[in-house]
């Protein structure tokens, strides 16, 4: 049912400062273009916040403007579920949805985990701290640095040489749990040379190894390493066909167009067997903090955007090395 009330959008692009530079295998970034959804009802203030992304044709002036067009169905009293009818899924219908998330707790008293179905309030997690590529050596001097608090450490790959960095990193950090990230980066000649020498390597799960739309080839490929899908993975409608090809999904908020069809989402990867992680963009505590209550049922956890920063929002998340608190009521929720 709709609200009756005089809800407000208000949409502001903002950015945040990358500590250093933030490099995958398509490019480097040394700021965090966000889009934040503010949806006001009397008192009662809701936010969501998304981060535009170039690989799916996303743009911040793209988003900001697609979210403004919004801004008479909020007044009318726009709920999620119709959000869900009115905008298809990506950047900027996750801002819009988490800000209603964010304001149904807030005019009701009644958290997000609650609302969201959870049996028990959400707990702390680990999280994953991610290693931007670099030369062997530079990613293995900041794995001897991280390992001590990030007992599990994400690796981003691009190709030529990632034996070289993976080995440095398991010389750097021998008791440290790895998964690798290829972001699409490899071919399917270097997924057959590679995942046995990673496995030996005990690394855990190879994430999107070859571009989205090449998935059908591998179809009977028997990896050692169990695979996981990123960029083929988008919303529920993406499931089906990932069935069989890998056994792990990456649930991103920004991907499925917001909190609801996450958990909808997770719900549905498990009856179907697979693992899920929880992932994210560069991004502040405010987009982490509606995640958190995906990742409470996650094998992965790779919610450390805010520790890439120069600087979070306030307040933000609580973060003691690898582990991650709930966001407080005053954050989102």
């Amino acid at each position: 049912m709709q609200s009756m009330s005089a809800q407000q959008l208000t949409v502001r692009r903002e950015s945040f400062p990358i500590r250093g530079a933030f490099r995958i295998s398509r490019g480097a970034k040394t700021e965090a273009a966000v889009v934040v959804a503010e949806v006001t009802d009397g008192p009662h203030r809701g936010r969501g916040e998304c981060v535009p992304y170039a690989r799916y044709g996303e743009s911040v002036d793209g988003v900001a403007a697609a979210l403004e067009g919004m801004a008479g169905a909020v007044a009318g009293g726009l709920d999620r579920v119709a959000l869900g009818r009115l905008m298809p899924p990506g950047a900027a219908r996750n801002a819009l949805d988490c800000a209603l998330w964010d304001l149904e707790a807030k005019r009701s008293g009644v958290p997000a985990w609650t609302l969201a179905g959870l049996a028990q309030p959400p707990g702390p997690l680990v999280t994953c701290y991610t290693l931007s590529v670099d030369e062997p050596a530079a990613m293995a001097a900041a794995a001897r640095e991280r390992a001590p608090r990030h007992p599990l450490l994400k690796m981003k790959l691009t190709g030529d040489g990632d034996l070289d960095r993976v080995a440095a990193v398991r010389a750097a950090a021998p008791a440290a749990r790895l998964v690798v990230d290829a972001n699409e980066g490899w071919t399917l000649d270097q997924l057959h040379r590679f995942a046995p020498v990673l496995a030996g390597l005990g690394v855990e799960m190879i994430e999107q190894p070859l571009p989205a739309g090449q998935d059908e080839a591998l179809s009977g490929v028997d990896c050692p390493v169990p695979l996981g899908a990123d960029e083929s993975c988008h919303g529920l409608e993406s499931l089906e066909r990932l069935r069989g090809l890998y056994r792990v999904v990456n649930v991103k908020l920004d991907k499925t167009g917001g909190l609801t069809e996450a958990l909808a989402m997770t719900a549905a990867a498990h009856a179907m067997g697979f693992e899920v992680m929880v992932g994210c963009m560069v991004a502040t505590s405010l987009a982490m903090a509606p995640a958190m209550l995906v990742g409470q049922g996650a094998r992965y956890v790779d919610l450390d955007g805010p520790l890439l920063l120069a600087r979070d929002r306030e307040p933000g998340l609580l973060y003691d090395g690898a582990v991650v608190q709930p966001p407080s009521a005053e954050l989102w929720g």
